[in-house]
């Protein structure tokens, strides 16, 4: 089974180190591998919660987090979807296309810039579904987001006010992710901390004010407002974007129970800085991926864009041509009343693939 197959139905949640408070990982950060669920998505989702979260390998307190409430266990595993499935679109087109198999586990024993994204998806693919969770009323310990509204919830939801409830979402979170004290004099540590909180920063910076207005023949008499998250792939395009521009750290820590401080590489006479909060950073430089190793299982045999990166992607080995015959609908026609009629077209494709 390919690493892209065995994404969809996994979750996995592991401790790195023993205690109550040590450092949590989920769903793409995990350090095991990827556990393979017996059943489908819908199939988990219809089983008790304490059965969900008995399928999974968590703290005690992330069991217990788990178990606390009906809905938590179904939200984690949509986290852990949302989160793979963004992470896979916008690496599609690279030479790492976030493939989640063993080169996976390799990778986040380095602090490269793709284990910085990792993180950063996984922490916003938590905060964002578990803020929608909240407004759909999936979740039995919040509700909507009321930051807008005076009247009590059940009013607000027939009025369609309901907001996604990112206090709820960001404190959850936090607590299901913390770390403890010892832990952040390590670097790679304050590294992954400080991408971890960089995810939910980004979900929270991307809510949105939606507004209703409510009156006689369309005037704007009574407004309702509630606040809404964006898009999940809107926050992915923003963590992408932080990817291009990560900075790479080192720590200045120098005495003993000292908190790792984050600086960039001092170059020449510049005095060194540390990263703002909304910077995605790492530690390691990354590997060129081309060849099959360690962190990855290479290009050769890639699909790719003649025109845009097939250059890139085959790290100069060139490519090989095959032609496809195509199967696709066309000269689609409306029928009375309620269906579309099509007829099946034949049309050859070239694709591309990396040496």
């Amino acid at each position: 089974m390919s690493p892209a197959s065995c994404l969809l139905g996994v979750l996995l949640l592991w401790d790195l180190m023993p205690g109550p408070d040590a450092l949590s990982y989920f769903g793409l950060t995990g350090r095991e591998p990827l556990m393979v669920l017996p059943l489908g998505v819908d199939d988990i989702n219809a089983l008790p919660p304490v059965k969900i979260c008995e399928s999974f390998k968590l703290k005690r307190k992330q069991r217990r987090m788990c178990k606390r409430d009906a809905g938590v266990a179904e939200t984690l595993v949509e986290a852990m979807h949302m989160s793979a499935r963004e992470c896979q679109h916008q690496f599609h087109h690279e030479r790492w296309n976030c493939t989640l198999g063993k080169t996976r586990l390799n990778m986040l024993k380095r602090g490269f810039k793709e284990t910085a994204f990792l993180y950063a998806i996984s922490s916003s693919g938590l905060t964002h579904a578990l803020g929608r969770a909240c407004s759909s009323g999936k979740l039995e310990r919040c509700t909507c987001d009321e930051s807008f509204n005076d009247i009590d919830n059940r009013e607000t939801w027939l009025w369609g006010g309901c907001g996604d409830n990112l206090k709820y979402s960001r404190k959850f979170a936090r607590q299901f992710l913390s770390m403890n004290k010892a832990e952040e004099q390590d670097l790679r540590a304050a590294v992954d901390r400080h991408n971890t909180n960089l995810g939910i920063r980004v979900v929270r910076s991307r809510v949105k004010t939606t507004c209703k207005c409510h009156g006689v023949s369309g005037s704007c008499s009574v407004q309702t407002c509630w606040r809404q998250l964006a898009p999940f792939h809107e926050i992915g395009d923003v963590l992408k974007n932080k990817y291009e521009k990560a900075m790479k750290v080192v720590s200045m820590t120098n005495g003993a129970g000292e908190r790792a401080q984050l600086m960039n590489e001092p170059v020449g006479n510049e005095a060194p800085k540390g990263p703002k909060n909304n910077d995605m950073v790492f530690v390691d430089e990354s590997p060129s991926y081309c060849k099959k190793g360690k962190y990855s299982y290479g290009t050769r045999g890639r699909i790719c864009d003649k025109e845009k990166n097939c250059d890139s992607i085959c790290c100069g080995r060139g490519h090989n041509t095959q032609s496809l015959i195509i199967k696709r609908p066309c000269q689609c026609q409306v029928k009375w009343c309620c269906y579309v009629e099509c007829k099946e077209c034949n049309t050859r494709e070239e694709i591309y693939m990396c040496k």
